[in-house]
């Protein structure tokens, strides 16, 4: 199995030499441009590029996904940064990470809030058992 940063998938952007990347997988689709029944510039506008969210927008079904397989040439390593170029791919990996991170963050502050409220409640719910106790004996 080959694996592709960027870079590489980033220089095969053309008619000529036209590479997309869908679902973390690289595909040469030079010889399909004429056959894409969207037309070429679909693929075009794309190319060399990570395409995994306009293939699924497009709501292509299992004959299209099966067709993928006759242009396969490898993997994509959507994490390493490649020679300082930033691109579409690594632009989205970063958000991802990114966003993941703020998620985790906010996780971690309403944990934090509710852990605090336990705090202060459990004694408050203590005191007003032991008074109605008190009361009510």
């Amino acid at each position: 199995m080959k694996v592709f940063d960027s870079a590489d998938v980033t220089r095969h952007n053309n008619s000529q030499d036209c590479w997309v990347i869908i679902n973390a997988r690289v595909y040469d689709v030079t010889k399909f441009l004429n056959d894409h029944p969207g037309g070429d510039k679909v693929l075009l506008d794309v190319a060399g590029k990570d395409a995994s969210e306009e293939f699924e927008e497009a709501g292509h079904g299992s004959a299209a996904r099966l067709m993928l397989d006759e242009y396969y040439v490898g993997e994509a390593d959507l994490l390493t940064p490649s020679h300082g170029i930033s691109t579409t791919m690594n632009l989205k990996a970063e958000a991802h990470l990114k966003q993941q991170k703020i998620m985790e963050e906010n996780l971690g502050s309403r944990l934090g809030f509710i852990i605090k409220s336990v705090r202060l409640l459990f004694p408050i719910a203590i005191l007003g058992g032991v008074v109605a106790f008190i009361l009510y004996k």
